[in-house]
């Protein structure tokens, strides 16, 4: 029973100290389509489980320690995974032992090939319920959250723009009159309403930014060519690479069109550029790419950059409303990019770039 396929190949831990039976197990898994560690020792285990794990086959008896004393401890550094015992005499006993220490099955050394892949699989099942569950858990607090901002937005859109248009209209007549003053007089005065302008407008972005997520437009997706759009965003932000000395890679194949709305398509790339301009240095590069998906009837469009990267950790955060780890901004940027993509009925991912950095990997479906 071979694995579902995915972008990472699911990872086992073997803990045994019988080195025979982990180099039989760790080729049927790996032919298998497993990624395999493992370890002889309780201390071992314990080591390599810190670079994480979805199912781990413990041994009952090692040298260091009992097998059912691990499995927990094993659980608490990684609780989305899951243990296995083996034992060589399957007893109610060894049964009882293996529930109590939380395993989700065990196994009798030695075992045939295909009790061990059907019991792994029914591992990682277990496993991919987890993920769910914390998906499910994830997407209820976002919905709360979207909540929150359907209920201020109608408050905001009254109560904030129309002051914020009547500041921008008062600073407009001042900095005209400021203008008609001898010129050496000028540019104490226009310094501090340049920067006041700068703020409002960034308050005006950041009301736009919870208008349009509160309240989407209707979607009438049409034929969309993805290279033009591609080209018309980076060509904007050409000046702005310049400026940061930043190098702009394209690398776009020829793709056929997607269904989409070429506006907002447009509005997704310029976000995640915009991004990666922000993380790359100077002296840095970014990179746009666009080809066919793995996936049949799809179109990959593909965002990487020299920048740090981001944390595994905030991965799965960087798409809820209001989060950011920038020191301005509304942190409703990537969660509008997030709803556009869904609403295009496609998927958006946060991976590692291959020359290191980020990639945002948005997958599209084709028009038909």
């Amino acid at each position: 029973m071979t694995p579902t396929a995915g972008p990472k190949r699911p990872r086992v831990l073997i803990v045994d100290d019988n080195a025979t039976l982990v180099e039989n197990l760790t080729e049927i898994l790996e032919d298998a389509g497993y990624a395999v560690r493992s370890g002889g020792t309780c201390a071992a285990a314990l080591g390599v489980a810190h670079e994480g794990f979805d199912v781990a086959l413990v041994d009952l008896k090692l040298p260091d320690g009992d097998g059912t004393v691990l499995a927990p401890r094993l659980k608490d550094e990684n609780p989305d995974g899951e243990v296995v015992l083996l034992t060589g005499f399957a007893t109610l006993e060894s049964a009882v032992a293996a529930v109590r220490a939380g395993a989700c099955a065990y196994l009798v050394k030695p075992c045939a090939t295909q009790d061990l892949l059907v019991t792994v699989e029914q591992a990682m099942r277990q496993v991919r319920l987890h993920g769910e569950k914390r998906d499910l858990s994830r997407r209820a607090q976002m919905a709360e959250k979207l909540a929150a901002v359907g209920t201020m937005t109608a408050g905001l859109s009254h109560e904030i723009r129309n002051p914020l248009n009547a500041a921008a209209l008062q600073l407009t007549v001042l900095e005209r009159r400021v203008q008609r003053l001898p010129r050496h007089e000028q540019p104490p005065l226009l310094e501090p309403l340049h920067l006041v302008r700068d703020e409002i407008r960034r308050l005006d972005h950041i009301l736009e930014d919870f208008l349009q997520f509160a309240r989407p437009r209707e979607f009438v997706p049409r034929a969309v060519e993805v290279v033009p759009v591609l080209t018309k965003v980076l060509d904007f932000l050409q000046g702005e690479a310049e400026r940061r000395a930043v190098r702009v890679e394209r690398a776009f194949d020829n793709v056929p069109p997607v269904a989409g709305d070429e506006e907002r398509l447009r509005q997704v790339v310029m976000n995640l550029a915009l991004n990666a301009l922000e993380a790359v240095p100077n002296g840095g590069w970014l990179r746009v790419s666009c080809r066919l998906g793995e996936a049949p009837g799809t179109v990959e469009i593909l965002v990487d950059d020299a920048g740090a990267g981001i944390p595994e950790e905030l991965r799965d955060r960087v798409f809820e409303p209001f989060f950011t780890t920038k020191a301005k901004g509304s942190g409703l940027g990537l969660p509008i990019v997030h709803a556009i993509v869904t609403q295009h009925g496609g998927t958006i991912a946060v991976e590692d770039a291959p020359e290191g950095g980020a990639r945002f990997a948005l997958r599209l479906p084709t028009a038909r």
